[in-house]
């Protein structure tokens, strides 16, 4: 590898599609955002149930890229890129659990 003139090796880029599916396939922010959306009486609560499943998502992930469980540790250093995806995400399950898992309304 070419060294910076720091002497620092760069840094090769984190796939981007591994991100996506990282945040797609996560089972705390399908949950956490689906059970808090089943509960939401106001459309305003959505994105709370998406911040907090993407809150304990990316809690999971880094510690499964702390564990290197998975393969994890190249995706652990887009700790921004997978939350955001992950609130984008878990805004969509949250909207599917109040769409459609209202119990008694």
């Amino acid at each position: 590898m070419r060294s910076t003139p720091l002497g620092a090796t760069p840094m090769t880029p984190v796939d981007l599609k591994s991100v996506v599916l990282t945040a797609l396939f996560n089972p705390a922010v399908i949950a956490i955002a689906f059970c808090m959306g089943r509960n939401a009486d106001q459309w305003q609560k959505l994105p709370v149930a998406a911040f907090a499943a993407a809150l304990v998502g990316s809690a999971l992930v880094y510690l499964a890229a702390r564990l290197d469980i998975a393969g994890l540790r190249e995706v652990g250093r887009a700790a921004a890129g997978v939350f955001t995806t992950q609130f984008l995400l878990g805004l969509a399950w949250a909207y599917l659990g109040r769409r459609w898992g209202r119990r008694g309304a």
